[in-house]
């Protein structure tokens, strides 16, 4: 087995699939930085290929994903539920499922409650962690800034939340945050953090599976072309990060 680390930058991830292909692996599993490129090339070299967490543009090959859109809508609802009504998302890169279906999934939510979706509550990150803090400056320093923030990934979220303590501002008491993505340490971070889970384990064995099973397929004439997208379920773990907003 060998791990690649792409850190987010797509010529990384080019010359890491290259590298993979060239030393003859058997299969690669692959979290995608790159719009187009790598996983496209593989795929056209009819490589055995596996995508998880999200999938770019046009790619229609076999992928394992969580369902971003209803997990994002829940976090939505539960801000609704607690009294909030500005409410702001810090989304990532808008190039990927999990980031497209993670704001439509929140938009969704807003609208049926009938409040106002504000342009200036929507923040574009990048999945990393310096854009989160960026982000939850620009928001945090709004003459009217929101009273709870959904931020759509871990690193994004410890951003946030450096940029909330730099401003001195209580959570959950004068800002709610709502992440998505668990960690081993959220539940005993300060405040214990609100988050949308990944179902982290099940996606790391689906998708070894499902590789097994390309690459069996690819050895078979009969089996080649499968093509196949494996959806699951996302739970909403409430701690001490969400409040009702202070005017409630």
């Amino acid at each position: 087995m060998i791990l690649c680390d792409s850190n987010e930058d797509e010529a990384q991830e080019f010359a890491n699939l290259n590298t993979l292909y060239s030393w003859r692996v058997d299969g690669v599993l692959l979290a995608a930085a790159a719009v187009r490129g790598g996983q496209d090339s593989l795929l056209r070299r009819r490589f055995p290929i596996v995508l998880v967490d999200r999938i770019p543009p046009g790619f229609d090959g076999p992928a394992v994903i969580t369902d971003n859109f209803k997990g994002a809508y829940e976090a939505a609802r539960h801000l609704i539920s607690l009294g909030h009504e500005r409410l702001a998302i810090i989304v990532g890169r808008l190039e990927f499922s999990n980031a497209i279906d993670r704001l439509e999934g929140f938009r969704k939510a807003v609208q049926e409650s009938g409040l106002l979706f504000r342009d200036e509550y929507l923040q574009h990150g990048n999945f990393q962690l310096e854009s989160g803090y960026t982000c939850g400056l620009r928001l945090l320093d709004l003459p009217n800034p929101p009273t709870a923030i959904f931020s759509c990934s871990n690193k994004m979220t410890l951003g946030l939340m450096r940029a909330v303590n730099e401003r001195g501002i209580r959570c959950p008491e004068q800002m709610s945050i709502l992440g998505f993505d668990d960690f081993d340490w959220a539940a005993n971070f300060s405040p214990r953090l609100t988050t949308v889970a990944q179902p982290t384990e099940k996606i790391g064995k689906q998708a070894i599976r499902m590789l097994l099973q390309e690459m069996q397929d690819f050895r078979t004439p009969a089996g080649n072309g499968k093509q196949r997208r494996v959806v699951l379920d996302t739970e909403l773990r409430i701690r001490n990060s969400t409040a009702a907003p202070p005017h409630a």
